[in-house]
């Protein structure tokens, strides 16, 4: 390949919006060659899944061409803003790998010069205050096949414009009563530029702020002029904004304001089986459906991570699906995949029998412990090895023998004989019943030249079967979670998303066997329970001598089965 080739292959490997900011780098269109980017989410709630997409882009728009990303917290609602949810925002961006350094700011850090920015458009007759009510603004507003009409405000004279403004600062209306509008065109084919409103009156304490203000500015009028006095080169947002750009290149264009950022627009992230909407999921919450924001099985940035997903795997899913300007809908399936791919790297594997039965080993020697090397993770030759016990009782997974099975089943049953994991080859040779009939107990017994799971015959078994010593077992909560909603798309046959909820989203099981290192596991190291599933300890409920487990992902994509059968 000559370097032509390579070029053009680099080019066609290139996003639209870094060709666009290549573009602009070569032709001088960026003051200082300084890409500045921003992060603005409102903190109204936590972030989920489909902030990650913009949160890797802007940050890693910026990282990739040498610029730096900003963090701002677009607070102009102060009534549904918590100081819980600015912290969380911050942490959550700080797990997934990116530094905003010295650039935290917030929309109210700006309130004051907004506030200069609105009096002077009132004074140059481009703002008028506006006593329509909200249904009225919306009954002159028009339609999108026909031209809006003037409110009876428009030509309020400016004095009065200003006194009524500066008595709405002070408190003197109520709320509802007046609005600050631009003064556009009600006839404009966008209706974002018919007059748009700028300020509104609400009495509502804001978490930084506290009672300063009796006015907020609205956010059509507050992101582009925030972005402006920050520099902004780049301004990257969502699709839905995009019947927006207009009014955005209108408050940038507003004497005074000095720097000229330009708005571009991408496809969200849209996953199947999930909800998108802050709104949605804090009703989720409300209801007490899911335990809180960083319920396991919320699509929250922080109940991805309590589950046990890794930034690195969110970042490379974020990567397949790519930048694009057509919304589309991802599967979930991928998901998983890129948890799975990254996992199986870094999880220590270790054994776990979620559903135990009793194995006794009749011939091993009773009181007798050995301690086997087990391999931490094949993957990773670094990883080293723990030491487990093996004594003359154990656990397996009930699932592991079936006293008549059927053709292809290959783990244990009255005379086959399977591997046992690290230790030793046993034959099944009988079987403990209780008085129902329920098999509670079964016997084997061991081929002592097995040890390590190699015989001299070098003879050939097919089952294989994970244990744990009965003696040397701890206990724990298993929490096995799944999709939250069993509908492709949550609300779409009834119209109520509620009606779409998975019933077997949690399961709880508390019969569990762990192998003894367990009892050292923490939060935050990643974990596979051999054929069981990638598992993490919990962040809120593990502790000490009460261990409590979250599933992940399982081993295998077992809802596509599942879904299939449901057809």
């Amino acid at each position: 390949m000559d370097m032509n080739d390579m070029e053009r292959k680099e080019e066609r490997s290139l996003n639209f919006l870094e060709r666009i900011i290549e573009d602009d780098l070569a032709n001088g269109r960026v003051p200082d060659n300084l890409i500045v980017t921003r992060f603005p989410p409102e903190p109204n709630g936590y972030l989920h899944i489909g902030h990650i997409k913009s949160i890797c882009l802007n940050f890693g728009l910026a990282e990739k061409y040498g610029g730096r990303c900003h963090l701002r917290l677009d607070d102009t609602n102060p009534e549904k803003e918590e100081i819980e949810y600015i912290e969380a925002i911050q942490r959550d961006i700080t797990w997934l790998g990116f530094d905003w350094g010295d650039h935290l700011y917030h929309a109210s850090d700006y309130y004051d010069q907004l506030h200069r920015i609105a009096v002077n458009l009132i004074e140059e007759g481009m703002a008028y205050v506006d006593s329509l009510t909200a249904e009225q603004v919306k009954e002159y507003r028009g339609t999108l096949t026909t031209p809006g009409r003037n409110s009876p405000d428009r030509d309020r004279p400016i004095e009065e414009n200003l006194r009524l403004f500066e008595e709405m600062r002070q408190g003197k209306h109520p709320e509802g009563s007046y609005v600050l509008r631009a003064k556009l065109d009600m006839a404009s084919p966008n209706i974002n530029m018919r007059d748009p409103a700028l300020y509104r009156i609400k009495f509502a304490s804001h978490p930084r702020t506290g009672d300063k203000w009796c006015i907020y500015p609205m956010y059509d009028f507050t992101h582009p002029i925030s972005d402006a006095i920050e520099g902004i080169t780049h301004s990257i947002c969502t699709l839905e904004f995009e019947d927006h750009r207009p009014a955005y290149d209108w408050a940038t264009s507003i004497d005074g304001i000095g720097h000229t950022p330009h708005q571009y627009e991408f496809a969200r992230l849209n996953i199947n089986y999930m909800l998108m909407s802050k709104r949605r999921l804090l009703n989720l919450v409300k209801l007490g459906i899911v335990s809180g924001w960083d319920d396991p099985r919320m699509p929250t940035i922080t109940g991805i991570r309590r589950r046990g997903y890794s930034p690195e795997s969110l970042k490379d899913f974020v990567a397949r699906v790519g930048v694009a300007k057509v919304e589309s809908v991802v599967d979930y399936n991928l998901l998983e995949f890129c948890a799975r791919e990254d996992l199986n790297k870094r999880a220590k594997r270790v054994m776990v029998v979620l559903d135990p039965l009793k194995l006794v080993i009749t011939n091993y020697p009773e009181g007798e412990t050995e301690w086997f090397d087990a391999e931490n993770n094949p993957e990773d030759p670094d990883a080293g090895t723990r030491k487990i016990p093996f004594s003359r009782e154990l656990y397996i997974e009930r699932e592991d023998f079936m006293e008549v099975p059927p053709k292809g089943y290959h783990r244990l049953y009255p005379g086959n004989e399977v591997r046992l994991k690290h230790a030793y080859y046993v034959t099944c040779t009988g079987v403990i019943k209780d008085a129902q009939g329920n098999v509670k107990e079964i016997h084997c017994t061991y081929d002592p030249q097995s040890r390590g799971g190699t015989t001299e015959d070098k003879r050939k078994v097919k089952g294989t079967s994970h244990w744990v010593s009965a003696a040397h077992a701890i206990e724990g909560e298993i929490r096995l979670y799944d999709k939250l909603f069993s509908a492709e798309y949550p609300g779409a046959r009834t119209g109520n998303y509620l009606d779409d909820l998975n019933a077997d989203s949690l399961v709880v099981v508390s019969t569990a066997k762990l192998e003894p290192s367990l009892k050292d596991a923490r939060p935050g190291e990643y974990l596979q329970f051999i054929r069981n599933g990638y598992f993490m300890a919990d962040s809120r409920d593990h502790a000490e001598g009460k261990p409590v487990f979250n599933r992940t992902v399982t081993l295998k994509d077992s809802w596509s089965k599942k879904a299939a059968k449901l057809e």
